[in-house]
């Protein structure tokens, strides 16, 4: 699913930043998967309020979930042609073992903020370690669909911060 939001700002100016919205393996199933530990609310209507919080900032927010890990590699990839400026990620079982995820994002040099539904530092131990975060300008975990907000909020906060 590709999701594009573009926007006027307030008074009328171009959009001023591209976010980029990534989302890994079996998130598409939110909203049914495993409530107990990533809520009722599904991907499609975080991404459409995230588009709608970017928009009234005044900025352009493009979401893609994939299975795939080819995919997402592809997408982070083409981000700097895109003049993408900030991307928001949550790799999905990713997170635990894609070493090709984690080199792509440091080679594109675009801050990024991961997110998560639960807190993955109370989960199964093989979920706990994860390969992002140690280079993210900020995580975010634990408050189920709440975390992708929060993520959003920082996002611009940092996109405010560095003026782009």
């Amino acid at each position: 699913m590709l999701i594009t939001a573009k926007s006027v700002g307030a008074e009328g100016s171009l959009v001023m930043a591209k976010i980029l919205l990534l989302n890994g393996p079996n998130l598409n199933l939110l909203g049914t998967r495993e409530p107990n530990h990533y809520g009722t609310n599904s991907l499609n209507n975080i991404a459409k309020s995230l588009a709608t919080k970017a928009i009234k900032a005044g900025h352009n927010l493009t979401h893609l979930q994939s299975n795939a890990e080819h995919t997402l590699l592809d997408e982070i990839q083409a981000a700097p042609g895109k003049k993408v400026s900030l991307i928001i990620i949550n790799p999905g079982a990713f997170t635990h073992t894609s070493i090709a995820l984690r080199d792509a994002i440091i080679a594109v040099n675009i801050p990024f903020i991961e997110v998560h539904l639960s807190n993955i530092a109370s989960r199964e131990v093989f979920r706990q370690k994860s390969y992002f975060s140690d280079i993210a300008i900020g995580v975010v975990s634990g408050f189920g669909s709440l975390s992708y907000h929060m993520a959003m909020y920082a996002a611009l906060e940092e996109l405010r911060r560095t003026e782009i």
